[in-house]
């Protein structure tokens, strides 16, 4: 859109989109608004099953790394600790796939161990230039 505030800052963009999804829990009906960026035109139905797509995708991740790594239990919160913490799982996660020498779900699968290290070499200790 030609009138978007800040239009410069969004080169590729050439769509709004919004969805409305209605929800029942416990009796309760609720409805979520969720707006989409868009670097190209769809149609109202290519719209819905890319949305679709993308919520597939998304659940079936979110749930493997909940099932293999308690991701809802982690209660790290301090700093980058929780993105980091998700990079990682998300890593184990690609190795746990990639490895099919095992035929047994992820959660059984056991992470590669890593290759033996080199015992840590100690230096002598050197004065520090500045006390020269």
């Amino acid at each position: 859109p030609a009138d978007l505030p800040d239009r410069a800052r969004w080169p590729k963009l050439r769509a709004i989109g919004m969805t409305v999804n209605h929800t029942q829990r416990d009796g309760k009906e609720s409805a979520e608004i969720r707006y989409y960026i868009l670097s190209k035109y769809l149609s109202g139905p290519r719209f819905a099953q890319a949305v679709r797509d993308h919520w597939s995708i998304e659940n079936r991740l979110h749930w493997q790394l909940d099932v293999t790594f308690q991701e809802d239990q982690c209660r790290v919160r301090q700093g980058h600790a929780d993105t980091n913490f998700s990079i990682l799982r998300r890593t184990a996660m690609s190795l746990l796939k990639n490895n099919t020498t095992l035929k047994v779900g992820i959660k059984n699968k056991p992470l590669p161990s890593p290759p033996a290290r080199a015992p840590v070499r100690r230096f002598p200790k050197v004065k520090n230039h500045l006390e020269l």
